[in-house]
């Protein structure tokens, strides 16, 4: 288990004894892992030096395990500075290389939904300053820790706009995500008919699916030129054809949740999940909606909404 944060196996056999017996000798710890003492010394004065291991006070020194929790937070907390630092000087010296790139440079394939997964993780902690996304199912990572992902970043004050899918608030608990990120600074907006998935940092670099009938499986790294300058453009064109999904200043709207969920293209399946209420319900009530709002059509009340400023960046 700690291998990856670069503790040895032995090293990790020793700990998990301690663990198991804690307020151990070297000597006794070398009995119960069956090495020499020798051995086991060097193991405990790894496991000392990663915060893993502490010395009881007394006489013989009698050796204590950290809470595996805690010990290895720490060491996760070590090993992504590091990687920040490595970050860092990979920047540094990606920004001394002279001359245009060639084409083979500009598009990277990936393969396998870990991997998409891990590049878009990476894509999101370097943005510096903008960070474009359309959000729409499937996802390769799991939706609480790139939401985390995303809101460290409005933390860093790095402007973050989201375009969603009326699929993306199918999951329970989706809609106050996206109120959570509107509320920490996040510009989000919904749209009916979004293409595809997209993640654009710093105008400079983009992250999309290859192959649209399956957008985990692979997807491409577009860095600049002429294909990351249409993908900009695209979302922009996309994001002016959006509604917010936010209340306005104005007069508050009847029925707001139900209002924003239709403007976001919604089924009445998900609304009535959203809202906790029967599709039954939810039929009666947007017919009850449009008739306080003088709407014809599902889509006219949205337009009225926009119109009265219920419905704002």
């Amino acid at each position: 288990m700690l291998e990856a944060l670069g503790i040895s196996n032995f090293a990790e056999s020793v700990y998990r004894a301690l663990l198991a017996a804690p307020g151990r000798t070297v000597t006794e710890l070398a009995l119960t892992v069956d090495k020499p003492v020798k051995a086991t010394r060097r193991a405990v004065t790894e496991l000392e030096e990663n915060g893993l291991v502490t010395r009881a006070p007394g006489r013989p020194v009698r050796l204590l395990a950290a809470r595996p929790d805690t010990a290895v937070d720490l060491l996760v907390a070590r090993r992504q500075s590091e990687l920040t630092a490595l970050q860092v000087n990979a920047r540094a010296l990606a920004a001394q290389m002279s001359g245009p790139r060639q084409p083979d440079e500009l598009l990277e394939i990936l393969v396998g939904r870990r991997a998409v997964g891990h590049r878009y993780t990476a894509l999101v902690r370097n943005c510096e300053r903008e960070l474009l996304v359309i959000d729409r199912p499937p996802y390769a990572a799991p939706i609480e820790p790139a939401e985390e992902e995303v809101s460290t970043r409005l933390s860093d004050e790095v402007v973050v706009r989201g375009l969603y899918a009326p699929e993306s608030l199918e999951p329970p608990g989706a809609l106050e995500a996206v109120r959570r990120a509107i509320e920490k600074g996040e510009q989000s907006r919904m749209h009916p008919k979004l293409p595809m998935k997209l993640a654009i940092a710093d105008r400079s670099v983009a992250l999309l699916p290859l192959v649209l009938e399956d957008m985990l499986e692979s997807a491409v790294v577009v860095r600049k030129c002429a294909l990351l300058d249409a993908l900009i453009v695209l979302f922009e064109m996309l994001w002016e054809q959006s509604s917010p999904v936010v209340p306005g200043p104005g007069a508050a709207p009847p029925d707001l949740g139900l209002l924003t969920l239709l403007a976001a293209g919604a089924k009445d399946e998900t609304i009535a999940r959203q809202l906790g209420i029967s599709p039954r319900t939810v039929t009666r009530r947007v017919s009850e909606l449009l008739d306080q709002l003088g709407a014809r059509t599902r889509f006219h009340a949205g337009v009225m909404a926009a119109r009265n400023g219920w419905l704002v960046d």
